[in-house]
């Protein structure tokens, strides 16, 4: 989607200080970091968030999840631990609408969370 301020990282026409990337997915650190590591992990198909995922949408999310455990191992988190987050609809503080998985560490965190 041409509007999706995501689906152009994808395309390579904004930059990310990425940190993973296939051919399904791609994880970069967020501009606003919330923790010392704050990377988000995205599917490079636009779904605009879980609510709109389809059947169709079931590998690719699966792939995602699986993803996550190596990214966080790359940015230096994966023994001490980590938060994984997803934020779905506009209460939710969801601000990008294309699925977007936070992934948080490098500090204590607190519960609960908000």
């Amino acid at each position: 989607m041409a509007d999706c301020l995501f689906c152009r990282i994808v395309e390579g026409e904004l930059p990310a200080d990425k940190v993973y990337e296939d051919e399904h997915v791609v994880a970069f650190r967020d501009i606003n970091p919330q923790a010392p590591q704050h990377v988000l992990v995205i599917p490079k198909r636009h779904i605009a968030s879980l609510n709109e995922a389809g059947d169709e949408d079931v590998p690719v999310l699966g792939h995602l999840q699986r993803v996550i455990p190596e990214v966080a191992r790359r940015v230096g988190v994966a023994e001490s631990g980590y938060r994984v987050v997803v934020n779905t609809g506009r209460d939710a503080l969801q601000t990008v609408f294309h699925v977007h998985y936070h992934v948080l560490g490098g500090r204590a965190m607190q519960w609960p969370p908000g």
